[in-house]
């Protein structure tokens, strides 16, 4: 059966029943439909005092075109946590369309280890999405408005980009301004998938809605003549902006298909953005319930870094434990195999590829100081001589390995890895940030860049070199960094993935996000809009003349 027809023969539970085994009132549920709903923000001002359950990161190798299956291994997970006795939660990051239209189709995991409804949750949703790009899109009609209407603030430069929930290579540079009308002046701009916004990573780092309306205050969205940045505060529009977020910024509540609850909150990409879910939706699940299951996009190297240096730091925990997501499949192609001899035995490939394994449990354990256990994706075509090679090579770091079955057989084939993740949490970590507050802009890249992928040193372009003296001077060298680096190698170079040569990281471009209050750093060649690829997941997508939805997965 595939993954849609397993989803619709399962029978959902009505979303307040979900809420309701929460101990959720329902002063504080509002419904969209049966099975979704927003929880309002205040409940957790009720709950505040109520202890930390145990925060549990789901996190992978470097992705490889095949998948990995993180987001279906983590939902397996909270369904094999309750299987066991245990109460758990997900909460997960919301799909970009950009993705689901685009190279990867639907993101709400598969087989038996789904969350629900698949196509609603993978399409419009609630509409959090749009609404962070609406909010985006009317701060650059504010600033053009001000420019049109006089520029009393002097606008020299603007640095605020448009956004699109879509991938549209066409638009990553274009020119406005071009009606002719009296000052309006055509100038060069560009797009940014929405997913990849400062709203939306400010949406997903506030704690609540002043801290939110304070950060898109903060926004520097260009500057002046005398090269002073200018925010949205001077241009009075952060009221505006936050309440078009309102409804938006209260988090998601759905359920797995075994109608474990989940909170699906805020979506930023871990290449081009920081890659987790919201603060507000983790906090709260916290409170929920003993387990919660969260994961960051993208390999360890991305998305966990960016978990663990970002946002950690505002929800004031770390996991206790880690789950890395890997394949037997993907191990071989980091080693070298031809993606269609994947299905094939080999040791070889297989001992080359662990060396991508090893340095993210590296990083997870002796970098960063964290409890950490291996959750094997397991195929058909996994064998035992694999298996077992895999496990002798990981004891020797003493780390144990789950073969996890959650896609064939839901929370079942998860309750391995439901039982080892309890033990973990059991035992004190000794957490190590990557850098410290204290440390320059330049110094965190070279920690993150050295520490983490490996890298000999980091190589800044003129015009990156010219943005550090900038932040510097404005007194931004406190922030954290955020590396937009491409997903599938720890190097720059998405081909070089057995990173075998010494390698250097180029960071070409630093933005200053002070609404986000972090450094996007871009390595290599990235963009901040991504492109569809030679056969879009689109082509697939279609609906019957029953108006079912089909082709998402």
């Amino acid at each position: 059966m595939q993954d849609i027809e397993i989803a619709r023969n399962t029978k959902l539970e009505d979303i307040t029943e979900i809420a309701h085994e929460l101990n959720i009132a329902d002063e504080y549920i509002e419904t969209y439909g049966k099975y979704k709903a927003k929880i309002q923000n205040r409940l957790y001002d009720v709950l505040n005092t109520k202890k930390d359950g145990n925060l549990v990161l789901v996190t992978s190798i470097n992705p490889t075109p095949l998948g990995e299956g993180k987001t279906t291994i983590s939902i397996g997970l909270a369904d094999g946590l309750r299987k066991i006795g245990k109460k758990s939660i997900l909460a997960l990051r919301e799909p970009s369309l950009g993705p689901v239209f685009g190279i990867k189709g639907g993101a709400t995991g598969g087989g038996h280890a789904q969350v629900a409804p698949m196509e609603e949750i993978n399409l419009h949703f609630t509409g959090d999405i749009h609404a962070i790009t609406s909010a985006n899109n009317l701060l650059s009609a504010i600033i053009d408005n001000h420019i049109f209407q006089g520029n009393e603030l002097d606008f020299k430069q603007v640095t605020w980009k448009r956004c699109v929930d879509l991938n549209d290579r066409a638009l990553r540079k274009i020119e406005i301004g071009l009606s002719g009308e009296k000052n309006l002046v055509p100038r060069e701009d560009g797009f940014d998938i929405s997913v990849a916004s400062e709203i939306m990573a400010i949406f997903c780092l506030a704690t609540d809605l002043t801290d939110l309306k304070t950060r898109i205050s903060n926004i520097t969205v260009g500057y002046n003549s005398k090269g002073v940045p200018i925010k949205v505060s001077q241009l009075k529009s952060e009221g505006a902006l936050t309440v078009l977020l309102k409804e938006a910024f209260s988090p998601n509540l759905v359920q797995t298909l075994e109608r474990t609850p989940a909170l699906i909150h805020g979506g930023p990409f871990a290449n081009i953005a920081h890659g987790c879910n919201s603060v507000v939706a983790t906090k709260l699940a916290l409170k929920l319930a003993d387990y919660t299951i969260t994961e960051a996009g993208f390999g360890a190297d991305l998305g966990a870094e960016k978990f663990l240096d970002i946002k950690t730091r505002i929800i004031n925990k770390v996991p206790d434990a880690v789950v890395c997501v890997a394949t037997i499949k993907a191990l071989k192609y980091h080693g070298g195999m031809e993606k269609e001899k994947l299905n094939e035995k080999s040791i070889e490939f297989l001992s080359k590829g662990i060396n991508n394994l090893d340095r993210h449990i590296y990083n997870l354990k002796k970098q960063f100081g964290l409890n950490v256990v291996v959750a094997i994706n397991k195929y058909e075509q996994d064998t035992e001589e694999e298996i077992q090679f895999l496990k002798n090579a990981l004891e020797k770091q003493n780390v144990e390995l789950s073969l996890v079955e959650a896609w064939a057989k839901g929370g079942e084939g998860a309750t391995d890895l439901a039982q080892k993740v309890v033990q973990l949490c059991k035992n004190k970590n000794q957490f190590n940030y990557i850098y410290d507050k204290k440390d320059s802009i330049k110094e965190k890249l070279i920690k993150v860049a050295t520490k983490i992928y490996g890298a000999t040193n980091v190589e800044f372009s003129e015009k990156a070199i010219e943005q550090l003296k900038i932040i510097d001077s404005l007194g931004y060298n406190y922030f954290p960094v955020c590396i937009a680096k491409n997903q599938y190698s720890f190097s720059d170079d998405a081909k070089n993935l057995e990173c075998k040569e010494p390698f250097v990281i180029h960071i070409s471009d630093l933005l200053l996000k002070t609404g986000a209050k972090f450094v996007v750093a871009l390595a290599g060649k990235i963009f901040t809009m991504p492109g569809l690829p030679k056969n879009p997941a689109a082509e697939k997508i279609d609906i019957d003349e029953k108006e079912n939805i089909i082709g998402i997965f």
